[in-house]
Formats: C-alpha cells, structure tokens, sequence
C-alpha cells in the first residue's frame, strides 16, 4: 500500500515543547517496519514550531508572525535531525520536503512536486513533508498559506494517489462529544460520509502547541475520501495501535472512501 502518516504536535513532543524521545523512537521504529513490510510511505509533520518553542527555551508558543517564524526556523532543523538519526537506525533514507500553499496550488509547482514525491518513492525514499512555516504567513494573504497540516496532508496524499491517510492525533477518533468533557462520549468507529451533524462535534484546536482540531480532521477527510482512499484518526500516543490498524483490526475512527460506482 501506500500511505501518508500525519503526525500531530500533540505526537511529538510534551507540552512544553521538548521531544517525547520514547514515543518518537517507537512511532520511527514502526513505521520503518512497515516500510519493511513493502509498503511505500510518506510523512507528513507537525512540530517545528513546538519544536522551537523547546529549543528555545521560551515559555509558549509565539503569538505573533516573526516569533512563529523564528520558531520554526529552529525547530525544523531539529525535528529533521531527529528523524534522520532515528530513521538512519533502521536502515531508511528519509528527504525534506518543505511547502507552501502556492506549491500546491499551482500547476506547474504541483507536478513538480508530484514528480519529486514519486522519484523519491522509486528509491525507497521516506519523504517529510511541512509546510515552511519560516516563510509562509497569512499576513500577506490567505492564499499563501495552507495553515496546518491535517488538510496539508490530505493534499499530499491526493496528490502521491495514496490508498490510506492516517492522522495520528491526541485522542482516539472522532467521538459524538468531546471526551475530555463527557464521559459519555462514545468513540465513532465507522464515517461513510462527513454530514453538518459530524462538523457540528468538531472542536477548536487541541493542544496549546498545536494548531489543529477535529474540525480541521473533517476537512482533511472530505479531501482524502473524495479522492477515493480512506482515512483514519487514531491515538498518537499509542504508535502500536499502526500494527493492529495493519492485521485489519478495527482503530479509530474509519472515514470511508467514495469509490466510483461500476
């Protein structure tokens, strides 16, 4: 198969910013055995800015654009060392690939950038992808910027034909209330399609490092399952949770593809 994996803030690093080093090494050692398995993988990563944040050393999150920026700068350079001395371990080559909005939108950009993806899968490449959130900024337009990675992700797992887009998250799935709030809130195993009574679950963001929430989950779905693969939202913080996902068990929730009627 092929496969985007979105990794979430959330995922990668504690609250204060600083790399969760045991669960990155586990969720690096999975993912190069399933691509010891035959399958062809592509990444899709959160976290420079709350990488940043913790190399830095500074108390939160930045709130404005040259604060994210320059938090950014720092914290790509070592989410990219990270993953390639955890991936290096296994045996796996893994490539940079850093966008914006305009990358993907325009024609001429966005075939290149297919064909970038599809040689380095050729060489058994693992591609990181993030948005370049150095450069890329909504102050000059909101057409220059993506603005965060669930629908960033869908987007390279449309364009790669990918046959499934994982989001790794900080909960289970798509729950029918919030269940950091309701204790009856119960986990919504199967979507055959994203309806005005799903958005109206969604929340705001998650974590105060990220920028996502399961709004934009849903977004990333319609994306995804209008393509034709599925997608599914698992824990993050359980990275064994891929194998049982991969022996087809059922994990998080499952966003049905639309498949063309034959």
């Amino acid at each position: 198969m092929r496969i985007v994996v979105k990794i979430g803030t959330s995922t990668l690093a504690h609250s204060g910013g600083r790399l969760n080093i045991r669960r990155v090494e586990l969720l690096c050692k999975i993912l190069s055995d399933l691509k010891n398995a035959g399958h062809a993988l592509v990444l899709v990563t959160s976290g420079a800015i709350g990488m940043g944040v913790g190399k830095l050393g500074l108390p939160g999150r930045p709130q404005d654009m040259p604060g994210k920026q320059a938090a950014a700068a720092v914290g790509q350079c070592e989410l990219m060392y990270f993953y390639d001395k955890l991936f290096s371990e296994y045996h796996h080559t893994v490539a940079q690939i850093l966008l914006t909005a305009e990358d993907v939108r325009d024609p001429r950009r966005s075939a290149h950038l297919h064909d970038t993806l599809e040689r380095l899968l050729s060489y058994g490449a693992l591609p990181i992808v993030n948005e370049n959130d150095a450069v890329a900024t909504d102050e000059i337009g909101i057409e220059t910027t993506i603005g965060e990675n669930d629908t960033l992700s869908a987007i390279v797992a449309q364009l790669v034909g990918a046959d499934l887009l994982i989001l790794l998250s900080d909960i289970d799935g798509l729950y029918t209330a919030d269940p950091h709030k309701n204790p009856d809130a119960r986990l919504i195993p199967v979507v055959e399609a994203v309806t005005d009574k799903l958005r109206a679950l969604a929340g705001g963001a998650g974590s105060a490092l990220a920028s996502g929430g399961m709004a934009t989950k849903l977004k990333a779905a319609e994306i995804a399952c209008g393509a034709g693969m599925d997608m599914v939202i698992t824990n993050g913080q359980k990275p064994e949770l891929l194998y049982d996902l991969f022996d087809g068990k059922a994990v998080g929730t499952r966003f049905l593809g639309r498949r063309p009627a034959l």
